[in-house]
């Protein structure tokens, strides 16, 4: 079990919901960092870079979408930033974006929601922008350096970027 704020989540196997969490301080914008990722090996490159980079935000991951919809259901979970793989098991990220744009109280959260998956089609980015209301759609860089380097800028636009509940 993890707590966030005052609810006592389950820390479940990686097959169910979420992988694990870890707990730093806080930031300006110190909302938990949200990563729908099923490669571990991708997570624990994510780890090092958000650490390395020094981001005080709890990062929380999950290997599938349904773990994440119920995180994002608790009401007062305010999440700084969702990255969100495009191929998952059980229902992709497509459809989970979908889901959260279908849902007025996640709508209102306004959540900002970056793809950042190893496979980018055409197709999926045409959809994920003429459908959804996502903020980005990265390709997962083949280098450390290049991960570093992109999340770098992505996290430094967010912590600077207005939105309604900044």
């Amino acid at each position: 079990m993890f707590k966030y704020k005052n609810y006592l989540l389950p820390v479940v196997p990686i097959s169910t919901g979420i992988a694990y969490a870890t707990k730093k301080g806080k930031m300006a914008r110190s909302g938990p960092i949200i990563v729908v990722e099923d490669d571990i090996d991708d997570q624990e490159t994510f780890r090092e870079v958000v650490e390395e980079l020094g981001m005080k935000n709890q990062l929380i991951y999950f290997d599938n979408t349904l773990g994440a919809m119920q995180f994002l259901m608790i009401g007062d979970v305010q999440p700084f930033i969702i990255f969100c793989d495009v191929n998952l098991p059980m229902q992709n990220g497509l459809a989970f974006k979908k889901e959260i744009d279908g849902n007025p109280a996640l709508r209102r959260k306004s959540i900002p929601f970056v793809f950042y998956t190893t496979t980018v089609t055409k197709q999926s980015v045409d959809e994920a922008y003429m459908n959804y209301t996502v903020q980005g759609f990265f390709q997962k860089p083949d280098t450390y350096s290049e991960i570093r380097a992109m999340l770098t800028l992505i996290f430094e636009y967010w912590k600077l970027c207005r939105h309604p509940n900044s």
